[in-house]
């Protein structure tokens, strides 16, 4: 990353990710509310700080709470507000996980696939319990283009992070879970052909030459 982009980054990350949110959008090809797109560069501003991904434990340090636990104390929660702003939490650590530590979930039990089937439930919580009609919009938006946001924060992603080169492995897991555009393309790019028949436990075919 520049110098610049840097400062630009530090003074004006609103404008910055905003700048960056609609250009993977167009690349990956998802449409948006207007409302939705400006739901999700408060997310890529809100995780900045990776801090606010954490919980806290007695001693004030972080710790990455499970998902299914999150789910769990969500649904015991009686009151409906506070239930509603945990599963809009849910949903909004798994996007930004599933989004952009994509590699570190390849090494963990849970994959990117789960963080997916997680984060869409989240958010289809969310827009059943919140009354007011846009915001229920915008919940039934994040929900049903999931996995898709995911690959626009991917993208965001790789034009935020220096790297050295791709990791295939990693590309095709994602496109599996996601039928990822932009991971299909890398694929090819590297000589690897996405197959459309493909499941969890298929392997990439390398093309011939």
């Amino acid at each position: 990353m520049s110098s610049k982009t840097k400062l630009t980054l530090v003074s004006q990350p609103q404008a910055f990710f905003r700048e960056l949110l609609v250009q993977a959008l167009r690349r990956q090809h998802v449409s948006t509310r207007a409302e939705t797109e400006f739901y999700l560069v408060n997310l890529l501003n809100q995780f900045m700080s990776t801090d606010r991904l954490y919980a806290r434990d007695q001693n004030g340090s972080a710790v990455q709470e499970p998902l299914a636990l999150m789910v769990k104390e969500a649904l015991e929660q009686t009151e409906l507000k506070a239930q509603s702003a945990m599963f809009r939490h849910i949903g909004d650590v798994s996007l930004y996980t599933a989004g952009f530590f994509q590699e570190s979930l390849n090494r963990k039990r849970v994959n990117l696939k789960y963080y997916i089937e997680m984060g869409g439930t989240a958010y289809r919580h969310v827009a059943d319990l919140v009354a007011e009609r846009l915001q229920r919009a915008i919940y039934d938006e994040l929900s049903t283009k999931f996995a898709a946001l995911v690959g626009v924060l991917a993208d965001v992603s790789e034009k935020t992070t220096q790297r050295s080169e791709k990791d295939l492995i990693r590309l095709y897991e994602m496109w599996v879970s996601t039928k990822s555009e932009r991971a299909a393309k890398a694929l090819r790019k590297a000589g690897i052909i996405p197959d459309s028949a493909s499941g969890p436990a298929a392997k990439p075919k390398k093309r011939l030459q």
